[in-house]
């Protein structure tokens, strides 16, 4: 064992606060009790009445399990291939805007993190680190981009991930224009974050955050800045607009050219319609993400672990991957046998870093994985590629 590793062991053991986690949801009422409202407000919420968000969850109860009896399984285990390279787990950390504001240095916990247990994650263009001094932290971490249908902004953005090193770029899709998130502004949220006696007090109120994630940051490394999104380096906080981008003119013309662009491999993330995943096929994409961006954009969005089969369907050699509602090991294993060959899981690690940092990240994957194994045993399964769909049936269907 490495010595970080040993590190992160003994301080997942020392912390009272991880000794009550026993599940990814439970990481979520302590990410409440340390988070100011407005920023605890914009990582739960989704869009309007929150039905696509809901929905995510409520698929994963469609289905159940058809165990197999008498199995030898000592030998299973969880790694996975993506893009010819093999990681130890089948789940990884999806791009999550503004995690720097949420956890301290939340962006590094959640690369470190993935380097050591040997899994994906994915930067954010949003986020407030340089997408390089992720990179150099992070050796597993992909990056995902937020464009707009301008070449003069898709190319230096697409050129500089190169140049930092990135293997995987991911295109976010489903962002054309700025969703209704009302819990934002009910909760006073906005990107920047504005400087107002409401703000202050949230602040105020949550002592733990104000000290030991904001100032603290500020001390360190001066004031956080919106950092990879194709226009002017913008500061988290102060009476500023973000640059209105012509994402509503993004169209498959710039996946062409970012294809053109980049050598490596090139995954679209937030596709639903099998009719768009053919095209991304023929346009020479290497991966599709399937996901709703976790309920936050159009509610009443199909949950995506629903259009896993016809996705797979019309997938061909391209890789499939999921996002949006994975909570527990069975959901893992669900969207396994769907047709998924990965999942992402965001906001659970996003609290688990903001409450203890790399010990909570790791502490969160150490319960998933361990739920994951378990049940594999059960259901009579030595690998990933064992869990197929024949060990799932509808939920609650006919009795047979």
């Amino acid at each position: 064992m490495s010595s970080n590793a040993d590190t992160i062991k003994r301080a997942i053991a020392a912390s009272g606060k991880l000794k009550e986690i026993l599940c990814l949801e439970d990481f979520e009422a302590p990410a409440r009790a340390f988070l100011p409202r407005p920023i605890f407000g914009f990582i739960q919420g989704g869009v309007e009445s929150n039905s696509s968000r809901d929905g995510n969850r409520a698929a994963f109860s469609e289905c159940e399990f058809l165990p197999r009896v008498l199995v030898n399984t000592r030998a299973r285990n969880q790694k996975t291939t993506l893009f010819g390279r093999t990681y130890d787990l089948p789940f990884g950390f999806p791009p999550m805007g503004g995690t720097a504001l949420a956890a301290y240095d939340g962006d590094i916990v959640l690369a470190k993190a993935a380097a050591d247990l040997n899994t994906v994650m994915i930067q954010s263009g949003a986020a407030l680190t340089t997408m390089e001094r992720v990179k150099e932290n992070g050796p597993t971490a992909w990056f995902q981009a937020y464009l707009p249908g301008d070449p003069s902004i898709i190319t230096p953005v697409v050129e500089r991930a190169a140049r930092a090193g990135f293997e995987v770029l991911a295109l976010t899709v489903d962002v054309q224009v700025s969703s209704n998130r009302e819990n934002n502004v009910r909760t006073g949220f906005s990107s920047p974050l504005k400087p107002s006696p409401r703000l202050a007090w949230d602040c105020m109120l949550r002592p733990g955050w104000t000290f030991g994630t904001f100032a603290r940051t500020v001390m360190t490394r001066g004031m956080p800045h919106i950092e990879n999104m194709g226009f002017e380096r913008m500061p988290v906080l102060g009476n500023l607009e973000r640059p209105r981008l012509a994402r509503d003119a993004l169209s498959w013309e710039h996946v062409e050219l970012m294809r053109k662009l980049w050598k490596g491999k090139l995954v679209l993330k937030g596709v639903l319609s099998p009719q768009d995943v053919r095209i991304a096929r023929e346009c020479g994409v290497d991966g599709i993400m399937v996901s709703n961006h976790g309920g936050r954009q159009l509610d009443f969005t199909v949950a995506p672990l629903r259009m896993l089969p016809a996705v797979k369907a019309e997938a061909g050699n391209m890789t499939i991957m999921l996002d949006s509602g994975v909570r527990r090991g069975t959901d893992v294993l669900k969207a396994l046998a769907l047709g998924a060959d990965f999942v992402f899981v965001g906001r659970p690690f996003l609290y688990a870093a903001t409450i203890a940092g790399e010990a909570g990240v790791h502490h969160g994957a150490n319960l998933l994985r361990d739920e994951i194994s378990r049940n594999m045993a059960m259901l009579g399964i030595n690998s990933m590629k064992e869990m197929t769909r024949d060990l799932l049936v509808p939920a609650r269907g006919p009795i047979s």
